[in-house]
């Protein structure tokens, strides 16, 4: 049977007007618009596409994270080379190059962008899981930041009597991740403004700079005996009382608060 749907709290929009990715949209704008001012002053295209990648370059050194960095650096050298930006095209060619930026936000929205992006959980990732973290039948575990379901249903193989939810702030993938997931309560949710409270293990595979956040909440909100499981990332200022690591290179941190 398929589970009930979960009533999520709604979540702010993103707030401020640089919030990612809007920084790397304005710099990429900037770069295509200023190559296309140096063609138009009939700059040789050359020495316009260098300049444009040069200001892609200045405008990442402001960005935080090394892969913003590259992707907003990147950003206008490869769309010029995907739509074959060479000399005798059309000067509306580089728009087209946004229709596949517009299907990312789409299905990966602005306020999903400070997490980790979509990585699936590895195939046996979570092999041996229950017999370091044991749970009775009918424990409630979710996996917060579900994305297409993987780590559901390595969740399910190891806690087939537990009642399984998701959460995930991306429409597309919480739909998608429901279907994968018929027997799972798989919500749109953002995973720091729901409750972790009445859950006995929250599940994550998040990003070395949200792993803090995630501390604090669960130091906040778990209770006594519960479990937080980390995919790759440790959890700074908390001692593991298991490491797993089945899959090489993707180890498992377990923690009981």
């Amino acid at each position: 049977m398929r589970a009930k749907p979960l009533k999520l709290k709604p979540s702010p929009g993103p707030q401020g007007i640089l919030r990612w990715p809007l920084p790397a949209l304005g710099a990429w704008l900037l770069a295509w618009v200023s190559y296309r001012v140096l063609l138009h002053w009939e700059l040789p295209w050359s020495a316009a596409w260098a300049t444009a990648c040069v200001l892609g370059a200045l405008c990442a050194r402001a960005a935080r994270t090394p892969w913003r960095r590259v992707c907003v650096g990147a950003g206008f050298p490869l769309s010029w080379v995907l739509m074959g930006q060479f000399p005798g095209q059309g000067p509306l060619d580089a728009a087209w190059w946004l229709l596949p930026l517009a299907l990312l936000c789409s299905l990966y929205p602005l306020n999903a962008w400070a997490d980790a992006p979509l990585f699936p959980t590895p195939l046996n990732a979570l092999q041996g899981l229950a017999a370091l973290a044991p749970l009775p039948s009918g424990a409630k575990v979710v996996d917060a930041g579900c994305g297409l379901g993987a780590g559901l249903r390595a969740l399910s193989a190891q806690y087939p009597q537990a009642q399984l939810s998701g959460w995930e702030w991306s429409r597309p993938l919480a739909w998608l991740c429901a279907w994968r997931c018929p027997g799972v309560a798989v919500g749109r949710a953002d995973i720091w403004r729901q409750d972790w409270s009445t859950y006995q293990m929250v599940y994550l595979f998040q990003r070395p700079e949200t792993m803090p956040r995630a501390v604090s909440k669960a130091q906040a909100e778990l209770a006594a005996g519960a479990y937080l499981v980390s995919l790759e990332f440790e959890a700074p200022g908390l001692s593991p009382m298991a490491r797993l690591e089945t899959v090489p290179g993707k180890p498992v941190w377990v923690y009981r608060m």
